[in-house]
């Protein structure tokens, strides 16, 4: 960062935050490496194990703080569930409340200073709506048969646009992973972003107090999309489970 300051460059790099760096040494990232971004997937486990295992053990009459958030969270996406999929999704429900909740402890954790987003990362929300992908492509298959294609023909089209509109349905199906990931690790990583923009001008007197207002109103709006990511992933989650169970539909 000096080196580029002296030659006119940037002094700070909002993209550094992204790097996924070895845990310990300075090594390069191998498969089996440990990183920062390992650490706080980790972290956010152990946060969902604490809130959910260890905060409901009790389960008492009158709810203790933790118990009332876990029952408030259960409940959420259990109606998520029960509204977008039907009787017929709620068996699901325990893969869908585990992403909800690690998507949400991974954005919550990620503000916490010198903390790593890992939902940031395309690499890590990829392999979240791939295997939601999978998972619902395979269900559909098991559930309903060849008759599972269905999803793909509009019959209350024109005959001679339903070829057409089966080629959009079937692309537009296939792009669904894509668009699954980049949405959450997008909307994740341009906050942090802005964030860290807005924290390099506080240095400079002349600016610093309106720095310092956008970055709590910077911060305030990131705690809201944290929740809000959180949540469209998971509901778009139901939204392929529904098509995986009722084609037809």
């Amino acid at each position: 960062m000096a080196d580029d300051a002296k030659d006119g460059g940037l002094v700070f790099h909002p993209m550094d935050q992204f790097i996924v760096k070895p845990l310990f040494g300075d090594g390069p990232v191998g498969m089996f490496t440990i990183t920062n971004s390992t650490m706080w997937m980790a972290l956010s486990i152990l946060a969902v194990i604490a809130l959910l295992v260890l905060g409901t053990r009790s389960r008492a009459i009158v709810p203790s703080r933790s118990q009332s958030v876990a029952e408030l969270a259960y409940g959420f996406v259990y109606k998520m569930v029960e509204d977008i999929a039907g009787k017929d999704g709620v068996k699901y429900f325990p893969y869908i409340m585990t992403l909800f909740m690690f998507i949400l402890f991974s954005n919550y954790l990620g503000l916490l200073p010198m903390a790593y987003t890992p939902t940031s990362h395309i690499a890590v929300t990829g392999v979240l709506a791939v295997a939601v992908f999978l998972a619902v492509t395979v269900l559909g298959f098991v559930k309903n048969g060849a008759s599972f294609l269905s999803l793909f023909w509009v019959s209350s089209a024109p005959l001679a646009l339903r070829p057409i509109l089966a080629l959009i349905e079937v692309i537009s199906y296939f792009v669904r992973p894509v668009s699954h990931s980049i949405r959450l690790a997008g909307n994740m990583m341009a906050g942090h972003a802005v964030i860290k923009v807005f924290a390099a001008f506080a240095a400079v007197a002349a600016i610093a107090p309106l720095s310092v207002l956008a970055i709590t109103a910077m911060y305030g709006l990131e705690m809201l999309v944290a929740g809000i990511q959180a949540y469209v992933f998971t509901i778009l989650t139901c939204v392929y489970l529904k098509d995986a169970l009722h084609p037809h539909h």
